[in-house]
């Protein structure tokens, strides 16, 4: 049996469901909705799975789940190359961006460049190095080593990153945003080429070489289907 992982709740879900049921994928809850379970109608062999979003990315990494639907961030932050996890369909919904944000007073810094002058600065002004909030610190890592930017250290955040510039328990923030508005209502500007990942929602597959015959006959099938919308 092939397990499909899908959000558990929410918008991500109800978009997820609305994008199968348009390639002749039906997708449902089952109980009264309160239940994590569900079917598949459409393809024979296929076994829904309710999980969160963040879930997702590490139930494929370990093969609990053949198929499943989260955010590309997710999957770059959290998996490697190593764990085999491919690409299956970007599903055009769950649009967001990881980007770099810094005060909206900090008026002579648009780039990456000058936030790395500034975190020069900053460390021999404060006697420690700039502060930068995220959840994401190896896209983070990797972003700012690529944009020669050294002179810094990642605070974690979990929830509220935007917040905490405001809170000053950082001075610089790496985080996900779809329409801009917390970062506005926390006086951030994004730097003009602080783009780090443009984000949507995909549908992912788990390393295929694990799988039996059976379930990637049932692949092949879910496939066609998806190719023909």
């Amino acid at each position: 049996m092939l397990k499909l992982g899908v959000p558990s709740k929410g918008r991500l879900q109800a978009d997820t469901f609305a994008w199968f049921a348009e390639r002749g994928i039906r997708l449902e809850r089952t109980g009264d909705g309160r239940e994590y379970a569900g079917r598949v109608k459409g393809v024979d062999g296929v076994e829904l799975v309710l999980l969160s979003a963040g879930e997702i990315p590490r139930e494929l990494a370990a093969g609990r789940i053949h198929l499943g639907v989260t955010g590309l961030d997710l999957v770059a932050e959290y998996l490697s190359a190593a764990d085999g996890v491919t690409e299956v369909a970007r599903m055009g919904f769950g649009h967001a961006d990881l980007i770099v944000a810094v005060p909206k007073m900090w008026i002579d810094v648009d780039t990456m460049d000058d936030l790395d002058a500034a975190a020069s600065a900053f460390r021999q002004v404060h006697g420690h190095r700039l502060r930068v909030a995220t959840k994401y610190h190896r896209l983070v890592r990797t972003f700012f080593r690529d944009q020669g930017v050294a002179d810094y250290q990642l605070v974690d955040s979990q929830g509220a990153t935007e917040g905490t510039v405001k809170n000053r328990t950082a001075e610089a923030v790496a985080d996900i945003t779809s329409t801009g508005s917390t970062l506005e209502a926390n006086h951030l500007k994004v730097l003009r080429d602080g783009m780090i990942l443009a984000s949507q929602a995909t549908l992912f597959a788990a390393d295929r070489r694990r799988w039996s015959t059976e379930e990637a006959e049932t692949f092949t099938k879910l496939e066609r289907s998806i190719a023909r919308s």
